[in-house]
């Protein structure tokens, strides 16, 4: 298995530009509120291509933006030192957790060198400790386990089966135990395909597949708040702005829609994207939102407005696509397309933004 860093310049197809909204109000701009953008059009794309049929399926920061995690390719974790090297060598490689393909990651919010791994096919969600090679812990579930989200306390972890049920796992010990364990919670699930909690930890909004609601929750008892309308034909994806503000939510209709948080009304639609939405993250700073969906490209906007601030040209398709917890850095993955007569489909690994 090899990792080769590629401009892409030769791969990529053209891409058309967003089409811009109508002017926003004056006081929402950057220079009206003193914002100064990153000039987003002078960075290029970092692709990393691993020699794989299988496709690289979710990166995630750490808590503090020192290790990206990525998997989906096999039964490895690969988490790379971006600012050191993004080269196969670097990469320290976690294995003997799981007996088939890796699908999700996720960090501890709480400690940058705890994270989770899970498998679908092997029915597993196994614990790590970065400074460590072996798993901390392993646990064998009755369900398929394709999605992963820690609470913010790092003490309670929602999990989606194949299913489209959103199970919930509990940190702490019974008994005699003198060891915290990680365990199935004896709550029910709840129907779902994406979950986030809010910044306290004290709610949830869920996504389903094929609703064009979302649900928002009180966590942990699971009552039900809320369930505005958001999407013609299922809600994909959703993120939180880190300032409070806004919920932002993709659906198979190629829209993004931001939600006020105090009143879940929609405040902003984002209509720039061609292709259903794949996936979404705020900037640190929730001045930028990044779209992932079915073009091969990332749109970068502005959280305020709506307006489009740079396409980034990407070699495929990404199926997920996250900021840096402090740095105006994207990371986002996926696999190439396979054209007759051409190279074979490459799973890839991308940065976007000021590495160092």
């Amino acid at each position: 298995m090899s990792i080769q860093q590629n401009g892409g310049k030769d791969e990529i197809e053209e891409i058309p530009p967003p089409e811009r909204p109508p002017s926003p109000p004056p006081h929402t701009t950057f220079a009206a509120r003193g914002v100064h953008p990153p000039t987003f059009s002078a960075f290029k794309p970092r692709d990393y291509r691993i020699t794989s049929t299988q496709a690289m399926n979710h990166v995630a920061w750490n808590c503090d933006g020192k290790k990206l995690a990525a998997v989906g390719i096999d039964k490895i974790t690969r988490v790379w030192t971006p600012q050191k090297s993004m080269e196969p060598r670097s990469a320290t490689m976690f294995t003997g957790g799981h007996i088939d393909e890796v699908d999700y990651v996720s960090w501890n919010p709480t400690h940058p060198d705890l994270f989770c791994t899970s498998s679908q096919r092997d029915r597993r969600i196994v614990f790590w400790d970065a400074r460590q090679s072996k798993h901390v812990q392993q646990i064998s579930l009755k369900f398929a386990p394709m999605y992963t989200n820690y609470s913010p306390d790092g003490r309670w972890l929602l999990c989606a089966s194949s299913q489209h049920q959103m199970y919930t796992l509990t940190l702490d010990k019974t008994g005699e135990e003198t060891k915290e364990q990680w365990r199935l919670s004896d709550k029910d699930p709840v129907t779902g395909t994406t979950a986030i909690f809010n910044h306290s930890g004290t709610g949830l909004v869920l996504t389903h597949i094929s609703e064009n609601v979302f649900r928002v929750l009180d966590f942990p008892s699971f009552e039900v708040r809320d369930h505005p309308a958001a999407h013609v034909g299922g809600c994909l994806a959703v993120a939180l702005d880190p300032r409070g503000r806004y919920l932002a939510t993709g659906g198979q209709d190629s829209i993004v829609n931001l939600f006020d948080l105090e009143d879940w009304i929609c405040v902003r639609t984002i209509t720039s994207c061609d292709y259903s939405i794949s996936a979404l993250s705020f900037s640190f700073d929730g001045e930028y939102i990044a779209i992932a969906s079915g073009g091969n490209y990332i749109d970068i906007c502005a959280t305020e407005t709506g307006a489009p601030l740079h396409r980034v040209p990407s070699l495929v398709a990404a199926l997920t696509v996250c900021w840096h917890p402090s740095k105006h850095l994207l990371a986002y993955c996926g696999q190439t397309k396979a054209r007759e007569g051409g190279p074979p489909s490459v799973a890839v690994v991308s940065l976007f933004g000021l590495v160092e």
